[in-house]
């Protein structure tokens, strides 16, 4: 375990090392060809680092966690990015688990943490509804208590990857008759529960990611309450400024930038190498001058939250930069494979077989990985809510 300083080059080192000797050769080949993870091989990439402490290194150390900071998280999250280890579940472990650190009871605390801690445990988020997305506070998913329960009835959607989640953190209207925000509780949800149907939402990609949720007449113990009730908008609010901060993506545009840099390479068009085509190295250049200002920018706010100074609103321009530089990423590795990114492979997209390296490997999920990517700049906050926020609350306009 390396001890992490404000010299970062040797913990970095550290990491890779682990990587090199810990990283399945599967599922870093699955990932470094764009594949999705199953289930099954996510949760065991999670028992790995789990054992090694690198699953919750950000949580405290009183719950399995190693007291990093922020500057140390991100550096780690870029170190697996470009290293080809899958993306964590930041649902779990960066947006449930903190906020049951904070908020939680002592028993909430105890019953989901280690788990949580361990890598078994998988959750979603239940946040968006058909009718209430970038404005969350419209929406209308109702919680009456009953007794000892609440009941929920309700749905929501764009729901990431409930199809494989044990629980669900949902925000539900506890109250009625006063204003949006104050109404709303914050609540843990089994999703083995009675009345709860997933429905998967398949993308033009061919990947299920997201899916609708439906709550009918679903029953959750009162002390599955997390806070106090009616404070739900308060909790949720909380997430966001590290969330925005994470949301920059550098790590995931320095993957992306490998991986079209890789087809550049290996492709070629009338004897020479795309690498070598004007149009190519001019876009190229662009883009590798938008992810070094993003770097830039980023570092910036990670040495305002490591001098303890609060996020501001204008760390928005870090996840509105971050998710369109993705997009653009994908669209020029398409646009270098040309026609080669037409067929696609559903083995490759299923992550199965022995799929080759290099070229071939890549463009069998190029065009799924570009429709993909369009989720980006919605995800999180969309760009459009990512520019109302910085013109009234930064720009004052």
């Amino acid at each position: 375990m390396p001890d992490p300083t404000q010299d970062l080059e040797p913990f970095r080192q550290a990491l890779r090392d682990f990587l090199r000797q810990h990283l399945p050769t599967d599922i870093r080949d699955s990932v470094r060809r764009g594949q999705p993870l199953s289930r099954e091989r996510t949760i065991a990439w999670n028992g790995i680092l789990a054992a090694h402490g690198y699953l919750v290194p950000h949580w405290p150390k009183e719950w399995g966690g190693l007291g990093w900071t922020v500057n140390q998280q991100l550096a780690f999250d870029e170190e697996m990015c470009t290293h080809d280890a899958p993306e964590l579940n930041a649902i779990t472990l960066d947006m449930i688990g903190p906020v049951l650190v904070r908020y939680g009871s002592d028993a909430q605390r105890q019953r989901f943490l280690p788990a949580i801690a361990s890598g078994q445990q998988w959750w979603c988020q239940g946040y968006s509804e058909p009718n209430a997305g970038s404005d969350l506070a419209s929406l209308a998913t109702r919680a009456e208590r009953r007794g000892d329960h609440y009941v929920v009835t309700g749905s929501k959607i764009w729901t990431s990857y409930a199809q494989y989640a044990d629980w669900m953190f949902c925000l539900v209207r506890t109250d009625t008759q006063v204003k949006q925000q104050a109404g709303i509780s914050f609540l843990l949800i089994d999703m083995k529960s009675p009345g709860i149907t997933v429905r998967p939402i398949v993308g033009i990609h061919g990947w299920v990611v997201f899916n609708e949720v439906f709550l009918d007449n679903v029953e959750v113990p009162v002390d599955n309450l997390v806070g106090e009730e009616n404070q739900g908008w308060t909790i949720a609010k909380s997430l966001l400024e590290f969330e925005r901060l994470k949301l920059a993506r550098v790590g995931e545009n320095k993957r992306r930038r490998a991986r079209c840099r890789t087809v550049a390479m290996e492709r070629q068009v009338n004897g020479r190498r795309i690498a070598e085509h004007e149009w190519f190295r001019t876009r190229f250049a662009q883009l590798d001058a938008r992810l070094l200002a993003l770097e830039a920018n980023a570092e910036r706010f990670i040495a305002r939250a490591q001098a303890g100074e609060r996020i501001g609103a204008d760390v928005s321009m870090l996840k509105l930069r971050g998710s369109q530089l993705i997009q653009l990423w994908e669209e020029l590795t398409v646009d270098a494979l040309g026609e080669d990114a037409l067929p696609l492979d559903a083995q490759r997209l299923e992550g199965g077989g022995d799929a080759p390296e290099g070229l071939a490997a890549i463009a069998g999920t190029a065009s799924s990985r570009r429709f993909l990517s369009r989720g980006y700049t919605i995800a999180g906050g969309s760009s459009e809510i990512q520019h109302n926020i910085l013109a009234r609350q930064v720009l004052g306009l």
